[in-house]
């Protein structure tokens, strides 16, 4: 066996050089120089040996085949060379692999992502594990850069280009029985076969390359630019360029030589990794990386981990109790879901049962792992014993009398150890835990809806929350993959509270003339994902009516809701869930609604055009955030930042709330709110903090 640090070499019978990577002193293998080095130095020997008469790569790490190149140390470095630099060396050795006279397969366990899928695209042959830790992909896009260590060229030469352009412009990442359906891995065993059948790929010999002439010809290639780039730019406005440039580059591969493919790949991602929207991105990626290592009180380093979370109770079966209810159980834990109306219990379930038939669909769950999930839901009417419960979650009305009632209850019907949680997006958890009488025990656990789609949780403690229980309900979500961030209990936390002055401002918009459509297109070029009166639809009118009530009850008049909310609840437009709101909801498609429009007052002389809406509502959210930080509501801009782009969608390109203001310049934030102001009231006068940094020549980022 071979020393080296991060790759070791062994021979095994019939003359098969098994690589194993394994990163020295960690977890995860990673793509450093080093690495890359070693790697280069190990297939040189092999290929001037003449005993060796196959090749096949692994990885000892429980979780990981290979994570891909390691950005942080490219970002660290200020030579703006470092990144062609490693772009080169990583092409290099892939290209040393593939040029190996004897055959080689990649047996792949845990994440093969990145460059870690590209090392496995340059082995003749790839076999991977049924373990659901075995994810494969190539999800540069979504930092704002392609594959370019030969990803963008082998890829489409080996599934075709309809479904390489598929993955990578959408960064997604396969369990291996979808990886081999797609064809990306050619079969898919049980971990400790890995091995095995890679040698049995190996006896058949250098792989032939495939004829995928129908996939692989001009004229798909023009389609698929043509329509993906068409749909792209409708999607993105133009604020991603990593999509269409990956999409060039996977569409033109296979008719170019390897050689001028990979020059391309290097091109193309030297210009974007260089820009803006790469900066950010990959800013957001070791936000979502930070998240995981939180600990609380933050920066704490504790000597055991807290005491682990195993059974779960969900009080209220509504959309949200189903929803939390079926995430946890898919991540492991017992839960208890209960409601007193069986009617209610029923729907909850079923609802349950929808999302993981939905995730059976999406080759998520096999169909036995979906039984088990379902087993692990106790459906229970009533108020049964709780005496064995680690964890309470309520998701029941939001209302605060009530969440009061069934706080004191859940107090006398659980251990003195059980950590009482509401799901509450806007209301005071100091409130709720004096109530139970164990304000120590209860805290905020705030799902965002979609469950299972949205990442997001804030766990929100109030002052007479101890730090045990706030450790330990933080580790537990990091335990169930979703990403946490902390926040002080002030009505609306983080989210909501900096969410809702730029919906209240959409809604006094539209209710001084603006079109609907109008009010939206101005987000949407910013680079939001939805413009604010159609996510004002998606969420209900009476549900943000409500959190914008219990904002003005702590905040006062700048936060105070537009007539036009007040009357669409009455007139019982609430959006989609009823058929109309700021827009009808017909079929599939929407359109904006007269009825709406008839109930506002009258049009302002002069509208804004969408720069001026957007500044408007923009500068809003920036003060909002600005305070806070004031009010210690968020420990860090990146706290703000982080929340507002995984729970509100935030323009991600633009690194948050607070790296935009930072890059727009604080003084001008400032300005544009002043003027603002003088036109259109005290809502936009300055906080205090956002004032002062204006004056100072500061910026939320040191």
């Amino acid at each position: 066996m071979s020393q080296a640090t991060n790759i070791r070499r062994e021979m095994r019978e019939g003359g098969i050089a098994v690589l194993t990577f394994d990163r020295a002193n960690s977890g995860a293998n990673i793509f450093d120089e080093p690495t890359l080095q070693e790697l280069r130095a190990e297939v040189a020997a092999l290929a001037s040996d003449p005993s060796v008469k196959g090749v096949a790569l692994a990885s000892a790490k429980s979780r990981i085949f290979m994570a891909g190149a390691d950005i942080k140390s490219v970002l660290s470095n200020p030579d703006p060379g470092e990144m062609d630099r490693l772009i080169q060396l990583g092409q290099d050795a892939m290209n040393d692999l593939a040029a190996l006279k004897v055959p080689t397969a990649a047996a792949i366990h845990g994440a093969a992502l990145g460059g870690g899928l590209e090392v496995a695209l340059a082995c003749d042959w790839r076999v991977a594990s049924d373990d659901r830790a075995t994810k494969i992909g190539l999800p540069e896009t979504q930092l704002g850069i392609l594959p370019a260590w030969g990803g963008s060229t082998r890829l489409p030469r080996l599934v075709g280009i309809p479904k390489a352009a598929d993955l990578i412009l959408g960064g997604k990442q396969l369990g291996g029985a979808h990886a081999k359906a797609l064809g990306v891995v050619d079969e898919v065993v049980a971990r400790e076969h890995l091995i095995a059948m890679a040698v049995k790929l190996l006896a058949r010999g250098k792989r032939k390359p495939k004829n995928l002439f129908l996939l692989n010809n001009p004229l798909t290639a023009a389609i698929v630019r043509k329509k993906a780039g068409a749909a792209l730019e409708k999607k993105t406005r133009g604020h991603y360029p990593a999509l269409p440039a990956a999409l060039d580059a996977v569409t033109r591969a296979p008719s170019r030589t390897v050689e001028e493919s990979l020059r391309a790949e290097r091109t193309a991602v030297s210009e974007l990794g260089r820009g803006p929207a790469a900066t950010n991105l990959i800013r957001v990626f070791f936000l979502q990386e930070r998240a995981k290592k939180l600990t609380y009180p933050p920066g704490a380093k504790p000597e055991s981990p807290p005491a682990p979370i195993r059974n779960v109770a969900v009080i209220g079966a509504g959309v949200m109790g189903a929803g939390i209810a079926q995430w946890l159980a898919s991540r492991g834990a017992h839960v208890l879901l209960t409601d007193l109306d069986n009617a209610a219990l029923a729907r909850g379930m079923a609802t349950a049962d929808k999302l993981i038939g939905g995730a059976v669909k999406r080759r998520i769950f096999s169909k036995t792992e979906a039984q088990a999930v379902r087993d692990r839901i106790t459906p229970v009417a009533g108020r049964p014993p709780l005496n064995r419960i680690d964890l309470v979650i309520e998701a029941a009305v939001e209302k605060l009398d009530i969440k009061k009632k069934i706080f004191a209850d859940l107090a006398e019907r659980t251990g003195p150890d059980t950590i009482l949680a509401t799901n509450t997006s806007a209301l005071p958890i100091g409130a709720i835990g004096e109530a139970a009488g164990c304000p120590e025990r209860v805290l905020g656990i705030h799902f965002f809806n979609p469950v299972h789609l949205m990442k997001l949780v804030e766990i929100v403690v109030a002052d007479q929350t101890s730090d045990a229980n706030a450790a330990r309900a933080l580790a537990f979500i990091q335990g169930v993959a979703k990403l946490p961030v902390v926040a002080r209990d002030q009505p609306g936390f983080i989210v909501n509270r900096i969410l809702m002055p730029y919906m209240v401002e959409a809604g006094r918009l539209f209710e001084s003339g603006a079109p609907a459509a109008e009010v939206d297109a101005a987000m949407l070029d910013f680079g939001m994902p939805m413009g604010p009166l159609r996510l004002i639809d998606e969420v209900g009118a009476d549900v943000a009516l409500h959190v914008v009530e219990t904002l003005r009850g702590a905040f006062g008049e700048r936060l105070a809701a537009p007539p036009i909310l007040t009357k669409m609840v009455e007139a019982k437009m609430l959006g989609k869930k009823s058929g109309s709101g700021f827009y009808t909801y017909a079929g599939k498609g929407e359109a904006p609604n007269a009825a709406a429009e008839s109930l506002r007052g009258a049009a302002a002389d002069a509208m804004p055009d969408r720069a001026e809406m957007a500044d408007r509502m923009v500068a809003l959210m920036v003060n909002e955030a600005a305070r806070c930080l004031e009010e210690n509501v968020a420990a860090a801009p990146e706290d703000i930042d982080f929340a507002m782009i995984m729970g509100a969608g935030f323009a991600p390109f633009r690194g948050g709330v607070l790296r935009h203001a930072d890059a727009t310049g604080v003084d001008v934030i400032a300005e544009q709110l002043q003027r603002f102001a003088a036109k259109g009231g005290k809502r936009f006068d300055p906080c205090a903090r956002l004032a002062k940094m204006a004056q100072d020549g500061g910026a939320f980022y040191a």
